[in-house]
């Protein structure tokens, strides 16, 4: 039967589960060890919402157990893909992934600390910066005392290096 003479409530739900942060395709899935033990921790969290899913409606359940299996299935991907870098293994007086970063802006003198991680671990409103960014970017392989800019579409903006650590 052709499906416009199927009424829309029998159509199956399939749920939409949002992507994970964005990591082109070919780009290592670089984590911090608290990066990874966040992933595995969200596993964790997943599994048992879904073991304790309490939902009468036997369709409501499948669907909410296929919606949170879609969601483990892309966490296991990148979990499997991941690699951990040893912060202790970095050059300590570099910025390379896993470093705590403490910057001057140069044109209003504030002072802001970022720490460059994984895709995943990446929440500025924590201080932490996906090593993908262009701020990441700019700032890889610069040392305390080194000016960095990035480019803006209307103005550069000038930061200086105060310190490095890795933490």
């Amino acid at each position: 039967m052709s499906r416009g003479f199927v009424k829309e409530d029998d159509q199956e739900k399939i749920p939409i589960v949002p992507p994970r942060a964005f990591l082109p395709e070919g780009e290592i899935n670089y984590v911090t060890q608290a990066g990874m033990d966040e992933l595995l921790a969200e596993r964790e969290s997943l599994v048992l919402e879904r073991e304790s899913l309490n939902i009468a409606d036997e369709y409501e359940k499948w669907v909410a157990q296929k919606f949170i299996n879609a969601k483990i299935f892309l966490l296991d991907n990148r979990i499997d893909s991941a690699v951990v870098i040893n912060l202790e293994d970095q050059p300590q007086n570099e910025i390379r992934f896993g470093a705590t970063v403490t910057l001057k802006i140069e044109e209003t003198n504030k002072i802001k600390t970022f720490q460059i991680v994984g895709v995943d671990e990446a929440d500025v409103s924590k201080g932490k910066i996906s090593f993908l960014s262009p701020l990441a970017t700019v700032l890889t392989n610069k040392k305390v005392g080194d000016k960095a800019v990035l480019k803006r579409d209307n103005k550069d903006i000038l930061f200086e290096v105060l310190k490095i650590e890795y933490i």
